[in-house]
């Protein structure tokens, strides 16, 4: 076969096996070189540990770095943004499971206070589930979510632009108002001045039927678009982000004053701009490719 084998200690006799197993019996190896097979199997074993010893460091590094928020698919992101190291998917799954690390539990409930307008300023869905978008200031999605501090509610109001998926801008108050929308879009105007022809798309709450929101945007040379009562589908993507924002951002605290719970919001936000990448962004975080885009 490969002659009979006389010299080297027993490691020296696995790493021969190793390296001829595909190519012969490694029973017939085992016994030519004077090793057993479970002693083989070991020393295969370590070299699979020795060999993922630096990549399970990496991983769990990532992992204790966002709070053991996030699962092994944004995991695998992180790596790429922060140490530059692509890994696939399936060996980060299969590190973290061999470590025990999970990402924890994003909560479901979801409690709508809204108040639907049953008047005639509800119009048609002009984006019609089309979250796509060329550039900035073509497409935004606004919605307003509740957080309770205490007894009482945080009420944040946030618009999302589709082209990169970033938070234009957001304002947090404690009451659930037309001036809380109109708040955030001062904001947002006061960043993009040219939004000519941009789509923005709403729910039909009362918030975005009232006279001054209907006033407002047409001004600017702004179209409205709303999706059809109570179809929470039609703005999946501001209900994503929203989703998120609580999961990794709220939920792992306790929060017990408006103060703090504004502040992780305010935080949050600015790192999802910043910092958190995008599978659908080029594995880049918002901010990165719009500027990628437009410079």
């Amino acid at each position: 076969m490969v002659g009979h084998y006389e010299g080297g200690g027993v490691p020296e006799k696995y790493r021969l096996v190793h390296e001829l197993r595909e190519n012969f019996s490694v029973t017939e190896l085992c016994k030519e070189v004077g090793v057993s097979r479970s002693g083989y199997y070991a020393y295969v074993k370590r070299l699979e540990e020795d060999k993922d010893k630096a990549s399970k460091q990496l991983v769990r590094a990532t992992y204790e770095r966002y709070n053991g928020v996030y699962g092994y698919r944004q995991v695998q992101l992180f790596l790429h943004q922060d140490y530059g190291v692509w890994m696939n998917h399936k060996k980060v799954l299969r590190l973290m499971q061999l470590m025990g690390l999970r990402s924890k539990i994003r909560r479901k409930y979801r409690h709508n206070s809204r108040t639907w307008n049953t008047g005639d300023r509800a119009v048609g869905n002009i984006l019609s589930r089309q979250f796509r978008a060329d550039a900035p200031n073509q497409k935004w999605v606004t919605d307003i979510t509740q957080y309770r501090v205490g007894d009482s509610w945080l009420y944040l109001s946030a618009i999302k632009d589709l082209c990169q998926n970033e938070i234009v801008a957001h304002h947090i108050s404690e009451s659930n108002d037309t001036e809380l929308v109109l708040q955030t879009f001062a904001k947002a105007f006061e960043t993009e001045k040219d939004v000519t022809g941009l789509i923005v798309h709403s729910d039909q709450g009362t918030q975005y039927t009232s006279y001054k929101y209907h006033d407002m945007l047409p001004k600017v040379g702004a179209q409205i678009s709303m999706s059809r009562r109570g179809n929470c589908y039609d703005n999946a993507s501001m209900e994503s982000f929203f989703s998120h924002l609580k999961a990794e951002g709220l939920y792992p605290y306790d929060i017990r004053t408006f103060e703090e719970a504004q502040r992780r919001i305010d935080e949050y936000i600015h790192f999802y701009n910043h910092c958190r990448p995008q599978r659908k962004l080029n594995k880049l975080a918002p901010v990165q490719y719009r500027r990628q885009l437009v410079g």
